[in-house]
């Protein structure tokens, strides 16, 4: 299993180490199931390099890319706005800019419209071709859900994974991507755009799942190694017994890949504490009353996620 943490620490640059998370943490999805039935609803999954050698290649290229990022940036010069927080378009754009330029894949088009008349069905997000010649069509996802159920395997349930607003939930996103957004390449209204396939749907799908008891089993579409942490109430959280670890509260386009804190002591903007670098994990805040802060279980520059109660 890859160490997620220790493979983008080879990198400096913010946008470069995202990209490389990006492309490396597991999967949220698993690729099959053992009920027969389950499995094929699964969809397939997306593979950024399907050999070791392409997997060499890919890093050697984000080295490269670490030392000269310029035409990185130039393209994502709108995640260094304050305002801008839409993670998803973010972390697209950098997925085009890996199928694009990168060593593995050829990008035959991006955000595709496939229409009705005047009216837009959907968009197929990547139509790209492997080393191998097959045309895929990937749809991408990156979602941070909070865990609400229990501990009961039995009941775990994707419905049971909440996002920032309560209202975007994990079984609603998965039943979109696999009924709507990875069939777009079977309707008639895609033939007419005389892209030739067949396009094979793979869904590309990564995040992070916050667990109030990090011993809950997971969903069963959930893969096993997706990339955990744990939240917790205010009530807990001011009731615990305060310790050595640190935490700080991270936006919204700091929660893909790990950030590091500068050398030295830095004072905490929100309690009277100190944050030291390279100290073995972060903690975590919430606001019963409306705003949940999810913590992640690594160390010092994992994020601080707000989750705000609807209405």
């Amino acid at each position: 299993m890859i160490d997620i943490a220790r493979l983008v620490d080879r990198f400096e640059d913010v946008t470069v180490r995202n990209l490389a998370w990006l492309l490396f943490a597991p999967d949220l999805l698993r690729a099959g199931n053992a009920d027969a039935n389950a499995a094929a609803a699964m969809p397939p999954l997306a593979r950024p390099f399907a050999t070791s050698a392409e997997r060499d290649a890919v890093l050697a290229w984000l080295h490269t890319l670490d030392a000269e990022p310029d035409a990185l940036h130039a393209l994502h010069t709108h995640a260094r706005n304050p305002k801008f927080t839409r993670l998803g378009k973010y972390a697209e754009s950098l997925l085009e800019y890996f199928l694009a330029h990168g060593p593995a894949m050829r990008l035959v088009a991006a955000n595709v419209p496939v229409r009705h008349g005047r009216r837009t069905i959907g968009e197929c997000a990547f139509l790209l071709e492997d080393a191998a010649g097959a045309r895929l069509h990937w749809e991408l996802a990156v979602k941070f859900y909070l865990h609400v159920g229990g501990k009961d395997a039995s009941a775990a349930r994707l419905s049971d994974y909440v996002g920032p607003n309560l209202q975007d939930r994990f079984d609603l996103k998965y039943a979109r991507l696999v009924t709507h957004q990875l069939a777009l390449t079977t309707h008639t209204e895609f033939a007419a755009l005389n892209l030739d396939g067949p396009w094979q749907p793979q869904a590309f799908v990564k995040g992070r799942l916050f667990y109030r008891d990090m011993d809950a089993a997971p969903a069963p579409e959930l893969g096993d190694t997706h990339v955990r942490g744990w939240w917790q109430s205010a009530s807990e959280w001011g009731n615990a017994a305060h310790d050595e670890r640190v935490w700080i509260v991270q936006p919204r386009m700091a929660w893909l890949a790990l950030r590091r804190l500068r050398a030295g002591r830095r004072r905490c903007p929100a309690r009277r504490c100190r944050c030291h670098p390279r100290t073995p994990e972060t903690s975590r805040c919430a606001d019963d009353g409306g705003r949940l802060r999810a913590r992640r279980e690594w160390r010092v520059g994992r994020a601080i996620a707000r989750f705000h109660r609807a209405g």
